[in-house]
């Protein structure tokens, strides 16, 4: 037993060693390795050996990270205090560069994220902010993936989630949607009268060359009147006989006729006064 013990400490110091040398990477990590402090090669996946006390291993997670940004308060271009918040979706693409480039990437993209949020959505309006989200998710993505690429970070998406207002702002929305649906009403209800009055000439044109319609169209409407267990009967009258009446009229309101002036020699007739 005596004999072994000499052999036991060295061995034990051995896989000890081989202990600390070894690194198990999964797949979506890899290692940055530094020998003396020395940019030396990525490394992963898989099984990694590296000396202890000389060679430093990083781990950097190469999966999509999702990063929510905290409200901020922005004031929009027609001065407008919201609270604004959003998600930000990025993942390391150089994991060389994520590392050396910028002391914590992960931070570093959130303080980026808040900044450009509110200094995007402080150029628009609040119009703009509730209606066209699409175009400023799109600016502030390109403006966040610009400014992260020299850190091996790519954005790949930024959503804005929630535009809070004040009560008061709220209420004044109310009124300004209530004016512009009653705006609408009336200009489709005067589209509507319009194009009721141009129907409303074509029918008297065609009515007006030939009478039968009208006609038809004068006992249509004393059946609508005559309907619905009415007790009123209604004899229709043909409009011919109001030609006759017009013609009667015409005649008694017509003038007399002058008779023929008087000449100046003709005499006087007896027993008329001088």
């Amino acid at each position: 037993m005596g004999t072994f013990f000499p052999y036991i400490t060295p061995l034990v110091l051995l896989l000890l060693l081989i202990g600390w040398s070894v690194r198990i990477l999964p797949e979506y990590q890899r290692g940055v390795v530094f020998f003396l402090g020395r940019f030396q090669g990525v490394r992963g996946p898989g099984l990694i050996f590296i000396v202890p006390g000389i060679q430093q291993l990083t781990r950097v997670d190469l999966r999509v990270i999702t990063l929510d940004v905290p409200s901020q308060d922005v004031i929009s271009r027609d001065n407008v205090t919201v609270k604004v918040n959003a998600v930000l979706y990025y993942r390391v693409v150089d994991p060389e560069k994520a590392i050396i480039q910028v002391e914590d990437f992960g931070a570093a993209t959130s303080q980026l994220a808040q900044t450009t949020l509110r200094s995007v959505l402080g150029k628009h309006d609040l119009d703009e902010m509730l209606s066209e989200r699409d175009k400023l998710n799109n600016d502030i993505q390109e403006i966040i993936d610009s400014q992260t690429e020299p850190w091996g970070v790519k954005v790949a998406n930024v959503e804005i989630k929630h535009v809070d207002l004040n009560e008061s702002m709220i209420r004044a929305i109310a009124r300004q949607a209530e004016a512009e649906r009653e705006r609408r009403a009336k200009v489709i209800h005067a589209e509507g009268e319009l194009q009721a009055s141009e129907k409303l000439v074509q029918a008297a044109d065609v009515m007006g060359r030939n009478s039968a319609a009208l006609q038809l169209r004068y006992l249509q409407t004393m059946a609508d009147m005559s309907a619905k267990n009415s007790s009123t009967i209604v004899f229709p009258l043909p409009l011919d006989i109001m030609d006759v009446f017009k013609t009667i009229k015409g005649q008694v309101n017509q003038p007399p006729s002058p008779g023929p002036a008087p000449q100046p020699n003709e005499p006087v007739p007896k027993g008329s006064p001088d």
